[in-house]
């Protein structure tokens, strides 16, 4: 091998800059002072300095030092060391997962995730969209869960057909509780169906106060209608359902990812998901009941 250290120092431009050009392997350059002509092998350091390894077409290579000296398509330019690029970082869906590049949409699966109005919906669409879509699985509003052991009969769960279930408000000795444990008495329930909830009144109370600007949400009380009295409460149009609306559309915008989310639905979501998703035997504990 053959080394050319001083061959790029004589055509140093003196009055027109030339362009910065990084060093790729397979390029294909010309020294012009000795007229080696060959395609980059590798490019490292040596005594401190970055150096490439030319290659011709009979095979025989040379050596030279990174700099003014070179031609790449008949034009002079100023080879550099290679750009470094970071390792490239894994995207994050809203929920936090890695994000799959370039997957589509899977079919979807019979399984279903139930919420109890279309707010609980967007929001788990908004946070764990990319991540639904990805497993198949369908959200559907229920618009209330007072005949719940009856949407359960008619969806007529099974090893196929499991169903998660997101209940506001789900505490021990709550008329939300009665109503999850007649549920769980349907055929195909057990093991097939989980009814698993929030201990908020509602799922805007599941979003973060600081998220919004607030240190907490306004106490409504008992007698008054919660969205109405929350709204009042900030001092936002309250008056008729357009402004409940209107005020449940600046809470959502709010949300960005998961983060801004109390854990304790963050739990329950991924509680649910991973109910629908997770291989399921006849011997496996689980997927029953109420939480």
């Amino acid at each position: 091998m053959e080394y050319g250290w001083g061959a790029q120092d004589i055509s140093a431009p003196r009055r027109t800059a030339l362009p910065d050009v990084p060093v790729e392997k397979d390029m294909v350059l010309k020294d012009v002072q000795s007229g080696f002509v060959g395609a980059v092998v590798r490019v490292e350091k040596s005594g401190g300095l970055h150096v490439m390894v030319l290659e011709d077409r009979r095979g025989k290579q040379r050596t030279f030092r990174l700099g003014h000296g070179f031609l790449v398509d008949g034009d002079p330019v100023h080879l550099v060391a290679p750009v470094v690029r970071p390792a490239t970082v894994p995207g994050r869906t809203a929920s936090g997962s890695v994000r799959v590049e370039g997957s589509r949409a899977r079919t979807a699966r019979a399984s279903r995730i139930w919420v109890e109005g279309r707010h609980d919906a967007e929001l788990v669409e908004k946070v764990w969209g990319d991540d639904l879509r990805l497993e198949g699985i369908v959200v559907e509003p229920l618009h209330g869960i007072d005949d719940l052991a009856g949407a359960i009969r008619a969806f007529a769960p099974g090893p196929r057909r499991r169903l998660g279930v997101l209940v506001d408000h789900l505490l021990p000795g709550t008329k939300e509780s009665r109503i999850a444990r007649q549920a769980m008495d349907q055929p195909g329930a057990r093991g097939h169906v989980l009814i698993i909830g929030h201990p908020y009144v509602d799922v805007w109370q599941a979003v973060k106060p600081g998220t919004l600007g607030l240190t907490a949400w306004p106490v409504v009380p008992r007698h008054q209608d919660w969205k109405t009295g929350v709204l009042a409460g900030l001092g936002w149009p309250h008056a008729d359902q357009a402004a409940v609306a209107q005020g449940w559309r600046r809470i959502l915008g709010a949300v960005t990812s998961y983060a801004d989310l109390e854990p304790s639905l963050l739990g329950r979501v991924e509680e649910v998901i991973d109910f629908l998703t997770a291989p399921q035997t006849p011997s496996a504990p689980g997927g029953s009941g109420t939480t």
